[in-house]
C-alpha cells in the first residue's frame, strides 16, 4: 500500500494560516486520490464533510472502508459528556467506537435497572490521511446523541449502544453510567477547571481527585489532547489522531458522569480537517450551540448554572503570539462576548460571570501574556465587572490580585476576599493540568498556601501583534506554584453570594484560595 506524501514544507507552514495549510493540504490530496484504497482511507481528507463549511458532519452511515463485522463485536468506549445550552433540561452523550455501526443509540430512564427510553445518535467519522513513511491512516468513528426535555435537578442514568450491542442486556450493565442535570436553585455547587492536560500519569491523577470533589461539571481551557504536539497551528508530520482514542479512554472515568466542557487551544488546531482547524473537534465533541458560530467555533459558547455564568472563548481568534487563526471570526466573537456579558450581568438569579479560554492574559510563565488577549477582551471584562477568568497555556499555577484598569486594584494575598465592583478581576492560569510542567522567570520564587514569600516586582514579557516580546515588569503575581493542579470552585447563593476558589494538587493538598464576594 502506497500512502501519499504531502506534508507541508516546515518553512511554508510557518507563513501559512489554518486556511492556507487546509487548501494546500487539499489540494496535494486531490492530486492523489487514485492512490486512495479502502483499507487506508488515505483520500478521507473531505470525507467528514458533508458540504463546504460543515466539517466533521455526522455520516449519513457506516463508512464503506470500516470493517464489516457484527455490531455485538463493536464494544463503545470515551464517554463523555457536555450539557446544552440549557443545564437544567439539556444533556449531550459522546462516545467513540473503532469501527462504524449500525443504528447507535442512547438508553436512558430514571434508574439504572429501567432504560426504557431510547434515542437515536448520529456518528460522525472522521479521516486523518497518512504519510509515506511516517504513519498510517487513521478512521475514526465518534457518536452523539443529543437528550431534550429532562427535568431539572434530576439523576438520570444510561447506556450507549448500537445495532447488536444492546446496552441493557445484563453483560453490558455494568457499563450504566449516570449524570444529574442542573437544579433550578442550588444553594451551593461545586466546579473544576484546568487546561493543558494530554495523556499520561499525571493527567490522570488530576482526574482521579478532581472527582472526589463531586463537581457539578468541569471546565477543560483548552490544549486537551496533544495529538498535534507543536502547538504553532502548524501541519506536522507528528500528528497522531490516535492520540485522542488515549485521551477519551483516560477521561472517560469523569467524563461519563461530570459534563466536560472544553474550549479549543492552540494544539487544538488541526489542519487536516478544516479551514480553521476545528473540524477534528467538531466530530469529537458535542458542546452548547449558541455561541457566535457554532458550527466553525465549537470552543465560544454559554451556559449558566444556579448562579453562575459561564462563558467559553477562543483565544486563537485574537493570540498576537500563534496567530495562526488571528482574526479568523472577523471581530464577531467579540462583539458576541460584548453582548453575551452584558445580558448575564443583567440576568436575573446571576450573581457571578466565569469566563475561560486558553491563553493567558495575564501570567509571567513561558509563554507570559498574550497582547492580544489584553487589547481585544479587558476592556469587555472590565465593562462587564467579570468575577473570575480560568485560563492555561502556561504550565503552571499563577493567580493574580484583582486587577482594574491594567493595574493592581486591590492585593488579594492566600485567604483574602476580593470584590470585583470595587477592585476588579482576578485572573488565574491554571495550566497544571498533566502535561510537562513549566516554571517561572529566573530568580522569581513560587509562592503559595503554607509557602507565601514576598516578591511584589516581577520581570516578564508579554505578546505585540508583531510577534515581538516587550518586557514588563509587573507587581500583580500573587501565587505561583510549579506543579500539577486543578482549580475546585464551590459557588453558594443566598443573601451572601460568594464563590470561593481553591487550587488542589493531585494529593488533594491545598496551595491557594480566595473569595470573591460582590458589593458586600
Amino acid at each position: 500500500m502506497e500512502i501519499p506524501d504531502f506534508g507541508i514544507p516546515p518553512e511554508l507552514a510557518r507563513r501559512m494560516s489554518m486556511a492556507e495549510q487546509y487548501a494546500y493540504l487539499r489540494a496535494r490530496l486531490s492530486r492523489r486520490r487514485a492512490l486512495v484504497t479502502a483499507g487506508a482511507a488515505a483520500g478521507g481528507l473531505l470525507a467528514g464533510c458533508s458540504g463546504p463549511g460543515r466539517p466533521g458532519a455526522a455520516a449519513t452511515g457506516p463508512s464503506p472502508s470500516a470493517a464489516k463485522v457484527p455490531g455485538s463485536y463493536v464494544t463503545p468506549f470515551g464517554r463523555h459528556l457536555a450539557f446544552g445550552a440549557d443545564p437544567q433540561t439539556q444533556m449531550r452523550i459522546s462516545w467513540q467506537v473503532p469501527l462504524a455501526v449500525r443504528g447507535p443509540y442512547v438508553r436512558v430512564g430514571l434508574r439504572p435497572d429501567d432504560l426504557g427510553h431510547k434515542v437515536g445518535a448520529e456518528l460522525r467519522d472522521l479521516h486523518t490521511p497518512g504519510l509515506r513513511g511516517v504513519r498510517p491512516a487513521v478512521e475514526q468513528f465518534y457518536v452523539h446523541a443529543a437528550l431534550d426535555g429532562l427535568r431539572p435537578g434530576t439523576t438520570y442514568y444510561y447506556g450507549v449502544g448500537h445495532e447488536g450491542f444492546d446496552p441493557a442486556a445484563p453483560e453490558h450493565r455494568p457499563a450504566i453510567a449516570s449524570f444529574r442535570t442542573a437544579p433550578a436553585r442550588p444553594e451551593r455547587f461545586v466546579f473544576t477547571a484546568f487546561g493543558d492536560q494530554g495523556v499520561g500519569e499525571d493527567a490522570a491523577a488530576n482526574n482521579s481527585v478532581l472527582l472526589r470533589q463531586d463537581p457539578a461539571f468541569h471546565l477543560h481551557a483548552g490544549d486537551i489532547c496533544y495529538a498535534n504536539p507543536t502547538g504553532r497551528g502548524k501541519e506536522s508530520d507528528v500528528f497522531d489522531a490516535t492520540h485522542w482514542d488515549r485521551f477519551l479512554k483516560q477521561t472517560e472515568p469523569v467524563a461519563r458522569s461530570v459534563p466536560w466542557m472544553v474550549t479549543t487551544g492552540n494544539h487544538d488546531m488541526e489542519a487536516w480537517y478544516s479551514p480553521d482547524g476545528y473540524g477534528g473537534q467538531l466530530a469529537r465533541f458535542s458542546l452548547p450551540d449558541n455561541g457566535f458560530d457554532p458550527r466553525r467555533a465549537p470552543g465560544a459558547y454559554t451556559f449558566t448554572y444556579g448562579n453562575v455564568g459561564i462563558v467559553a472563548l477562543d483565544a486563537n481568534d485574537v493570540s498576537y503570539e500563534i496567530p495562526a487563526n488571528l482574526g479568523y471570526s472577523d471581530g464577531r466573537q467579540t462583539k458576541w462576548l460584548d453582548a453575551r456579558l452584558g445580558e448575564l450581568r443583567a440576568a436575573e438569579g446571576v450573581d457571578f460571570v466565569v469566563v475561560f479560554f486558553h491563553h493567558c492574559a495575564y501570567s509571567t510563565s513561558s509563554h507570559a501574556s498574550d497582547g492580544g488577549v489584553r487589547a481585544e477582551w479587558l476592556p469587555l471584562f472590565a465593562r462587564h465587572q467579570v468575577d473570575l477568568v480560568i485560563n492555561g497555556h502556561n504550565h503552571v499555577y499563577e493567580r493574580t490580585d484583582a486587577i482594574k484598569d491594567g493595574e493592581v486594584g486591590r492585593r488579594v494575598p492566600v485567604g483574602a476576599s476580593t470584590d470585583p465592583t470595587r477592585d476588579g478581576t482576578v485572573y488565574v492560569t491554571a495550566g497544571g493540568g498533566g502535561k510537562d510542567l513549566y516554571g517561572f522567570p529566573a530568580g522569581v520564587p513560587e509562592s503559595y498556601e503554607g509557602h507565601e514569600r514576598e516578591r511584589e516586582s516581577v520581570a516578564t514579557f508579554h505578546w505585540t501583534r508583531s510577534r515581538l516580546a516587550r518586557a514588563e515588569t509587573v507587581e500583580w503575581s500573587r501565587v505561583r506554584y510549579r506543579g500539577f493542579s486543578f482549580l475546585s470552585v464551590e459557588a453558594r447563593a443566598g443573601a451572601a453570594p460568594r464563590l470561593t476558589v481553591s487550587a488542589l494538587t493531585p494529593s488533594g493538598e491545598r496551595i491557594d484560595r480566595f473569595e470573591v464576594r460582590r458589593g458586600r
